[in-house]
Formats: C-alpha cells, sequence, structure tokens
C-alpha cells in the first residue's frame, strides 16, 4: 500500500456519483421480503428506494451504483425503468458487511469523490457543503441508544474517532448511512487492508473501520447533522416512516362513498369502496380495498382487502385478505380468508 493520507492535488470535483448497498435480505420484513426486495416496500406512495433516488436526482447526482443480491433484478428493474441515472451494477455474492460490500465498486467509482447512502435509509439534510467534494462528509444523529450504531467522537466539528457498535460509545451521535467520501483511492486501500487482513467487527468487515483508518492516515472527516432520518429495517419502523412523511406530505385524497381520515396515500389506480381509510394509511397502485376499516397500515400493490378491520398492518403485493378484524404482517401472493 502507498497512501498515506495524502490528498489530490486537482480542484475538487463535486459529487455526481452515488453508491448505494441493496444487497441485504431484509430478514426482520419477513414474510414480505421472501418475493419483495426491502427497499420496494412502498411507504407513502413510493417504494423506500424511491423517496432516496428522488433526493438524489434534486441533488444533481448523475449516476448511481447499485450493490445487489437478494432479489436484486426487481430492483435494477425499478430503478433503471423509472429514474434517468446512469446505473451501474455491483453484485455482492457474500454477504460480508458494508465495507465488503462498498470494496466491489472500486472500478465504478475509480478516483472520483463519491456519496453513499444505504438502500434503506430515507433522510432529510442540507447537502449544500457535503456534495462540494473538498472534504469528508459523515452523516451524523443524536440517539437514545447509540450502541445499536456506529458512533463518532468530535474536536471541534473534525471526528476524531469512529467505531461500530460499541459497549461503551465514545458519543451518542450515531452515523446514520450517509457517507460523502472525497479520497477514494485512499477509501480502498483501507478495506484492502481490512478484507486481505481479515479484520472484522461482529463478524463483518465494517466500512467504519475502513474509515477510522483514513483518519489514522491523516484523512479529515467531518460530521454533519441529518434532520430527518427514517430506519425501514423493520415492520414497526416501515410504519413510522410511513407515518412521519405522510404527515409531512400535502398529498388530498377524496374518495366517493368512504370516510378519510388524513393524512393518507391512495394511489389513483387503487380501488376503494364504502370504507374508513386512515390516519397513517398508504394503498399503492391496483389494490382494492371495499367494505373495511384501515388504520396505520400499508397496502401494498394489487392487494385485495375486503371485510377487514386494519390497523398497524402491512399486506404485501398481490396478497389477498378477507375476513375479520385483526393485526397482520402478509407476504406477496398470499391468501387469509375467514368466510
Amino acid at each position: 500500500m502507498t497512501g498515506e493520507g495524502t490528498k489530490q492535488t486537482s480542484e475538487p470535483s463535486r459529487i455526481r456519483m452515488a453508491v448505494i448497498p441493496v444487497a441485504g435480505e431484509g430478514t426482520r420484513l419477513r414474510p414480505l421480503t421472501h418475493t419483495t426486495p426491502k427497499v420496494l416496500i412502498n411507504v407513502a406512495g413510493k417504494p423506500i428506494l424511491g423517496h432516496i433516488l428522488d433526493k438524489l436526482e434534486s441533488l444533481g447526482i448523475e449516476e448511481v451504483v447499485l450493490i445487489v443480491g437478494h432479489l436484486g433484478r426487481l430492483i435494477v428493474e425499478y430503478v433503471r425503468d423509472k429514474y434517468p441515472f446512469k446505473t451501474h451494477v455491483v453484485e455482492q455474492e457474500k454477504r460480508l458487511g458494508l465495507g465488503h460490500a462498498v470494496s466491489l465498486v472500486r472500478d465504478k467509482v475509480g478516483s472520483q469523490p463519491f456519496l453513499i447512502i444505504l438502500g434503506d435509509t430515507i433522510f432529510e439534510a442540507d447537502f449544500t457543503e457535503v456534495l462540494c467534494g473538498d472534504m469528508s462528509y459523515i452523516g451524523v444523529k443524536e440517539v437514545v441508544d447509540p450502541r445499536r450504531f456506529g458512533t463518532v467522537a468530535l474536536r471541534d466539528g473534525i471526528i476524531s474517532r469512529m467505531v461500530e457498535k460499541a459497549e461503551n460509545p465514545p458519543s451518542n451521535l450515531a452515523m446514520v448511512g450517509i457517507y460523502a467520501l472525497c479520497n477514494a483511492p485512499l477509501l480502498f486501500e483501507c478495506l484492502d487492508h481490512i478484507i486481505s487482513h481479515d479484520i472484522r467487527t461482529k463478524g463483518e468487515y465494517q466500512l467504519t473501520d475502513a474509515m477510522q483508518m483514513m483518519i489514522e492516515r491523516g484523512e479529515v472527516m467531518k460530521a454533519f447533522p441529518i434532520e430527518g432520518w427514517f430506519d425501514c429495517g423493520k415492520a414497526e419502523t416501515v410504519l413510522e416512516t410511513n407515518r412521519a412523511l405522510l404527515e409531512s406530505s400535502s398529498n388530498e385524497v377524496s374518495l366517493p362513498g368512504c370516510i378519510v381520515i388524513p393524512p393518507v396515500y391512495v394511489a389513483r389506480s387503487a380501488g376503494v369502496q364504502n370504507s374508513i381509510i386512515g390516519p397513517y394509511v398508504t394503498i399503492a397502485d391496483n389494490s382494492v380495498v371495499n367494505d373495511s376499516v384501515i388504520r396505520n397500515s400499508i397496502i401494498n400493490e394489487s392487494a385485495v382487502v375486503r371485510n377487514m378491520l386494519l390497523k398497524e398492518s402491512l399486506v404485501g403485493n398481490n396478497a389477498v385478505v378477507i375476513g375479520r378484524p385483526m393485526r397482520l404482517n402478509v407476504g406477496d401472493s398470499s391468501e387469509i380468508s375467514f368466510e
């Protein structure tokens, strides 16, 4: 290895590329994720990944690198069908950690500065300085229990130390999965080092460990605050995210013959009759809801719900739910009937 943290001598370039790791299997969201990638679950009217890509498009990102695995074909098809980005695809065949995943994109990234956004993290933040490409920035947010996250210690706003899921974290500032990295060559050197020397934390090759090595070699990294951070890792947090996004939207819904308690999102192609919808309900494209009361729930594409009282529920694509009141987490193409 040759890198000692020396920056490129040329003028910094604005970040135009985003790397999005989406290879996770979403085990905490089963049964939905047996057949639908976690990042394509609908919240507040579009897939989780769609909210991320909308933000990246507004920031002027031109290229995305998708690190795919489980059901990756569906993710690639969605991105290429819905967005104008120049899209690259890298497959992570073995789940060896985020550091390993990022190490696979070296040929796509080269030496340019780039952004890493975790595929299940919807965010709101000021990126004015972050994308300028003259310094590395790590998105952080204060959390109640920092032991669940990678955390950073700061000195005058500069990151002096970062650790992954420590029992005694250096602060309550959690890294939320947004990284703007301006020294790609050094990052890949450090990733190569931890992988070749089999340096693992919690059994995986961690991006955090590689970035800590970068700091030790002289890389300057600055923390920037994330105002809104929505983690969509399990059913409860998906529903919380749906609530928060609906509350911030200006979407108005009118359903003849129904009672609507906002905020809700109902796709134009959905058919809803004789029902009470809301608050905090998303009903996706081509779904059918009849004679039901639904609140704080997500009905995914082409699902059918009849004669039900649903709350705090996720209903997968093409699922059919007919019968009696209950709380459900129903996977794609399932059928439940109590008639």
